[in-house]
């Protein structure tokens, strides 16, 4: 592109034959070929650097949105991993409590099965002492009397393991009727006392750290 403008420029200078013969002795001094030659280089350079630096900014802005995708790409990941994350954070943390419940109710109600079969025991050890006339507890009848005294500090006894253990017995007579804890076996009319009231008690019931193990027998009233 540098010599086509060159040889161009002579041709012009060449064509005007006074100029070209007179060109260094002329008193207006006219341009010589070797001015033109590095006019034309230089605008070429300059034409050269332009492109140049045009191809190269094309280059640049290709690069960065090259790198604009691959950050948005990179964002999306990220925040796809971090959901991920957090989900299980929270599925981690819903079962560590889960298990901890679990372990809790192992620990409280692991003797469960153990204590329902002494409620039977404690049931026969009711109707003993209760069974005994109280007034044949004497000293004229001291086999009677001894056995009546053990009969009650073995109930009492086995009373203190239970509440050791969290289980209490619910003897709900007079107390307003609770299906969660007790069995209504009948109904009878009472005006003396609020519907829906305990006013007999056929067999008592237990409960375990607040979980019902056998529900209390009882008769309720009714208006």
């Amino acid at each position: 592109m540098g010599s086509r403008g060159v040889s161009t420029a002579i041709k012009i200078l060449r064509s005007f034959p006074a100029i070209s013969q007179n060109v260094n002795s002329s008193p207006f001094r006219f341009i010589s070929v070797s001015t033109c030659r590095r006019n034309f280089a230089s605008e070429d350079a300059k034409d050269d650097q332009a492109l140049e630096m045009s191809e190269t900014e094309k280059k640049l802005n290709s690069m960065v949105e090259e790198l604009t995708k691959e950050v948005t790409v990179h964002k999306e990941k990220n925040t796809e991993l971090l959901d991920k994350y957090k989900r299980a954070l929270a599925d981690g943390e819903n079962l560590r409590v889960r298990l901890t419940k679990q372990i809790e109710d192992a620990k409280q109600f692991g003797i469960q099965s153990f204590c329902k079969d002494l409620l039977d025991v404690a049931d026969i050890l009711s109707t003993a002492t209760s069974t005994v006339p109280k007034d044949e507890v004497t000293d004229k009848n001291p086999h009677l009397k001894n056995l009546y005294e053990g009969l009650t500090m073995t109930k009492a006894s086995l009373d203190q393991v239970f509440k050791r253990h969290g289980l209490e017995c619910v003897n709900p007579l007079n107390e307003k009727f609770n299906p969660n804890l007790h069995e209504a076996l009948f109904q009878i009319e009472n005006k003396s006392v609020e519907p829906n009231t305990v006013i007999e008690v056929s067999k008592i019931g237990y409960k375990l750290k607040e979980r019902c193990l056998r529900p209390a027998l009882v008769g309720v009233s009714k208006s």
